[in-house]
């Protein structure tokens, strides 16, 4: 299985078995939506609910970490996943969580794991059916283990300003990147970590919301001033649209690269951290 599918491909496959597929929509606070309510009104056939805006480590100091091991190996117990199966993840968030839920798949060692390209907004407009009603598969049997997926703290970060052994790419909007726009998190200073640039995680996909190919991700990657032959390390506002951008280099065959999961929410908060504001230089 790829690591991107169509809808066509999908939908030739669905009910295949060991075939399982995930609705990883969450929303931002501002959004007014609930992921949870719209999965029950409309579904890809079969698909499990991964309530992924709960798949986090409470205990954690990080804001909305990663989960654990044992966390996440529950989550996949609960709605049915078991070690040998194939795993298609859609979303239909503005924030394209598919790629949060795809990190975090294979960091706790997912092997066989795509996301659907163009998530359920494609899925409706290719006018394939859709399921209705909650979520009831349950009883799999998962043992999660160490796969792909390399995270760094903000310790890391923080000497990485002054090493630069690492490039930092940053996918949140040129506004909030510059500092021009204000932050949506109430007294958090805007800007962004000194030395890194700006990508919008946009400028990964098509206006349908599929994702771009080989030549225009390059582009895009290029225009922005990284080089995909050195390591980069992705951040954001809370490690969601960083995930889009780990994705996109996947698909080009960049595995040298890790996320920042506290990201600007954990950065921004604190004082301490250098800031810097404007244009990447």
């Amino acid at each position: 299985m790829d690591n991107l599918v169509s809808t066509a491909w999908l939908a030739s496959r669905l009910g295949e078995p060991n075939l399982v597929v995930i609705d990883a929509s969450a929303h931002l606070p501002d959004a007014g939506r609930n992921a949870r309510a719209e999965f029950e009104a409309g579904h890809i056939p079969g698909a499990r609910f991964l309530d992924l805006d709960s798949l986090k480590d409470p205990d954690s100091p990080v804001p909305a970490a990663l989960p654990t091991a044992a966390q996440f190996a529950a989550r996949m117990a609960d709605i049915g996943v078991s070690n040998d199966d194939r795993l298609v993840i859609y979303d239909d968030s503005a924030v394209k969580t598919s790629a949060r839920a795809w990190f975090i798949c294979r960091m706790h060692g997912v092997e066989n794991v795509a996301i659907l390209d163009g998530g359920l907004g494609k899925w409706r407009a290719d006018g394939h059916a859709l399921g209705s009603g909650p979520s009831t598969a349950t009883g799999g049997t998962f043992a999660a283990h160490a796969g792909p997926g390399a995270v760094r703290s903000k310790a890391e970060v923080l000497a990485n300003v002054v090493s630069v052994a690492e490039q930092v790419l940053d996918a949140r909007g040129a506004g909030r990147f510059t500092g021009a726009e204000p932050e949506p998190r109430p007294g958090m200073a805007s800007g962004h970590i000194p030395g890194s640039l700006n990508l919008p995680f946009g400028r990964m996909l098509k206006p349908d919301g599929t994702f771009r190919d080989e030549a225009g991700l390059r582009a895009a990657f290029a225009e922005a001033g990284i080089d995909l032959d050195q390591p980069v390390v992705t951040t954001c506002g809370s490690g969601v649209t960083a995930s889009v951008l780990l994705f996109a280099m996947h698909l080009l065959g960049k595995d040298d690269v890790a996320l920042y999961d506290g990201s600007w929410s954990e950065w921004g908060a604190d004082p301490e951290t250098p800031k810097a504001t404007g244009a990447a230089v």
